[in-house]
């Protein structure tokens, strides 16, 4: 080999310095939010979820008083997740590992908060603890403007559960007694003029 020509050596010089991540194209990650329906959610009752330029917008008026959800039909355990958020009213949520119920809020589980507060990234557990976490507000001034696009990253693995917002640590759990498995969900909060979007929602399941 050692007498062949270099260009004849450059394709296996080139394969042998690919690297892994470029090699699996997408390194894992699966997108939940296709940016033209709601194929692999469903809705339940209160108001309205629709695809507008991408993202998906969900409204509703004061007088609804139950909680509109936008819910996976497939179920999760441990993954990395993220996603952008944009609140223009109202009180919403990123539910992960939560189960729908028979109940006027549907559902049951963790959340992160999203919403035009100071109280965005703490973790909440509808029908169970209430606030898990809240976050410093001091911190979140400075990391984050409500009616702005906004990054949300969440890391679930087993009884550990991590939250950042805009590239910031905003929660943690550690070996939580909370579930570990179960539906992501987007939360129309009852009897709150809601108006929320959220965008390139994609996950990467840690086995």
């Amino acid at each position: 080999m050692k007498h062949l020509p270099l260009l004849l050596l450059l394709p296996f010089a080139m394969l042998g310095c690919t690297s892994p991540q470029h090699a699996d194209g997408d390194g894992g990650w699966t997108p939940l939010l296709n940016g033209q329906d709601l194929t692999g959610w469903h809705t339940s009752p209160g108001g309205s979820w629709e695809v507008v330029d991408g993202a998906i917008i969900g409204k509703s008026p004061k007088s609804e008083k139950r909680h509109g959800l936008l819910i996976s039909d497939q179920a999760y355990s441990d993954f990395e997740a993220t996603l952008q958020f944009n609140v223009t009213s109202g009180d919403s949520g990123f539910y992960f590992r939560a189960t729908p119920v028979n109940h006027v809020v549907g559902i049951k589980g963790f959340q992160v908060e999203v919403d035009s507060s100071l109280e965005t990234g703490g973790l909440y557990e509808t029908l169970g603890r209430a606030w898990v976490v809240k976050t410093d507000p001091q911190k979140m001034k400075d990391i984050y403007t409500p009616g702005e696009w906004t990054d949300l990253k969440i890391r679930a693995v087993g009884k550990d559960v991590t939250v950042w917002i805009n590239g910031t640590q905003t929660a943690q759990l550690t070996d939580d007694p909370g579930a570990t498995e179960g539906h992501f969900a987007l939360q129309l909060h009852g009897g709150d003029t809601m108006h929320v979007s959220f965008r390139n929602l994609r996950i990467r399941e840690i086995k």
